[in-house]
């Protein structure tokens, strides 16, 4: 079945492109410079659109209803997402800059429209965006590509990790054409149509995962630039209307209505004096509502991090790590590199005694002798320079990741270097408490005697002042921020997606479209007869 001999009203999704040829050979090369202003905005744009779509779950859950602000802001973000994308590097359908705007642009080579439901499930809002949708999660993740996954490979005692990334389908056709347009500057209408139909499969996901409809994206690949259906349902921007006309055909757009003259006069420009003032006022809201909740979100998370190393403060009041297994063949483990800049600015209002106090406790394997010291990096490079070791670089999730440093089999016997800032040794659990200073410290773990294999069960732990007041005002006041910077966020784009829906003044919505052609025309330069045009290019069924 072709695009135009499928039904209408099939599906609530509008996605529309039309190629914008000539294509240059070479803007390709610079579009990702050229669109940084419309990435920037669009971040902006985006987080405003994630918690406008958590606010529509809750109000679609309790009320079956999508608010229709919140609608028309969230289908103006996806609508300036997909004239950015075609532009960009999602399909390269058009050299024409896409214009900064949250409103339909329908002279704009790619158009995007969803039907505004009047009601939505209550129980489908609770599923369809995670389960329901994982089917096509991952159809998307070969089309989309950026899957990255881990190859490990065994060998003895050697584990070597290998990291590999795939890319998908569309950023590898959309390549393509940008090779296409370097050395022909032409672009295949069969490639195109592809991928114009992977675009549409993709949009037609983000709509429903994102609460927009209840309709299943349907498992086609509606190849072109013309969408096979209409949408239905009424559109955001007029509530009394009955259902969403598609964007005209390229080349037939409306045109406005004759002067008594007989001259067609121009539209009025989208948001004139008093709408532009309206919607300062609502950006202004929006962008102190995403400042408020970003910076709300950044004070909740520290003063929830605050409250979390409280809960870890033992009975001698040192907020302790867990108990980690250390262990090496060579004669020492080391913690290297601790640079510590508590001088200059900060000693002049924060007293030295005031950095805290850091204890290690170490219990070596079947109580075992150990050793433990803190000493000045310089130090340690010098006293280990000819002997190897294994320093820690990471301690994660229960696993320790070592750097090995390779030498001797033996050091000499750290008891009896003087450089140590505090050190201890012998057997049993040995605790060693440093009073934190300035300057680039190391950590040594190893046998009093110098010789090798090391194995001690370790923790770490820091005196710092309470944290419980202080973290419960950051948890506090970030989310007072982020409720705030909610609500501020919810009426600027409600607000936002009220003022770009309006239907111009005059009442319409639109201007008439010139008188519809004949059924039956004859073309003036052929001289033969001809079919009215059903979407696409002039001229072109």
């Amino acid at each position: 079945m072709s695009e135009h001999e499928a039904p209408a009203g099939e599906q609530p999704v509008l996605v529309r492109g039309r190629l914008d040829e000539p294509l240059s050979r070479w803007l390709w090369l610079v579009k990702w410079l050229l669109l940084i202003p419309h990435y920037i905005v669009l971040a902006f744009l985006w987080l405003a659109f994630v918690i406008v779509t958590v606010v529509a779950f809750f109000a679609i859950l309790f009320t079956a209803r999508y608010p229709r602000g919140l609608f028309a802001f969230n289908l103006g973000v996806l609508r300036w997402t997909w004239r950015v994308s075609y532009y960009g590097y999602s399909a390269l359908g058009t050299d024409r800059y896409p214009p900064f705007s949250l409103g339909e642009e329908p002279d704009y080579p790619a158009t995007f429209d969803v039907a505004y439901p009047q009601r939505l499930s209550r129980g489908l809002v609770l599923v369809k965006w995670w389960l329901l949708a994982i089917p096509h999660y991952l159809v998307l993740g070969f089309v989309l590509g950026g899957n990255t996954y881990t190859v490990t490979t065994v060998s003895g005692t050697t584990t070597t990790w290998t990291r590999a990334s795939s890319s998908g389908l569309l950023p590898l056709l959309v390549f393509f054409v940008a090779i296409a347009l370097l050395f022909t500057a032409g672009y295949h209408r069969g490639l195109y149509d592809l991928v114009m139909g992977l675009n549409r499969w993709v949009l037609r996901v983000v709509a429903y995962v994102t609460l927009m409809t209840d309709e299943y994206p349907p498992f086609r690949l509606d190849q072109g630039g013309a969408d096979p259906v209409a949408p239905r349902g009424p559109p955001p921007s007029a509530p009394d209307a009955t259902a969403v006309e598609p964007p005209p055909a390229a080349g037939a757009y409306p045109m406005p209505p004759p002067t008594a003259a007989g001259a067609y006069q121009a539209p009025p420009a989208a948001g004139g004096g008093q709408d532009r003032g309206s919607r300062a006022g609502w950006i202004v809201a929006l962008v102190f509502g995403l400042i408020a909740a970003v910076v709300g979100i950044g004070l909740a998370v520290l003063g929830a991090g605050g409250l979390w190393l409280e809960s870890r403060r033992d009975a001698a009041g040192y907020i302790t790590s867990d108990t980690r297994l250390l262990s090496s063949s060579t004669p020492a483990i080391t913690a290297e590199g601790i640079d510590l800049r508590l001088d200059g600015g900060t000693a002049s209002w924060v007293s030295s005694d005031r950095f805290g106090t850091l204890r290690i406790r170490a219990t070596g394997e079947g109580g075992g002798p150990v050793f433990l010291g803190v000493a000045p990096q310089a130090a340690l490079d010098t006293w280990l320079a000819p002997a190897a070791h294994d320093e820690v670089r990471n301690i994660a999730f229960g696993t320790v990741t070592y750097r090995y440093h390779p030498g001797r089999s033996s050091v000499a016997s750290p008891t009896q270097q003087t450089f140590w800032s505090s050190s201890v040794s012998g057997t049993g659990t040995q605790e060693l408490r440093w009073p934190v200073q300035s300057g680039r410290w190391g950590i040594v773990l190893a046998r009093p005697d110098g010789s090798a294999g090391v194995r001690a069960d370790v923790d770490i732990g820091a005196s710092v002042p309470n944290l419980r007041g202080l973290g419960t005002a950051l948890l506090v006041t970030g989310l007072l921020l982020l409720a705030g910077g909610a609500v501020l966020v919810v009426v600027g784009a409600s607000g936002l997606g009220r003022a770009t829906g309006r239907p111009p003044a005059g009442g319409s919505g639109s201007y008439p479209a010139p008188p519809s052609p004949s059924p039956r025309t004859v073309d003036a330069e052929a001289g033969t007869e001809g079919r009215p045009h059903v979407g696409g290019a002039p001229g072109r069924e």
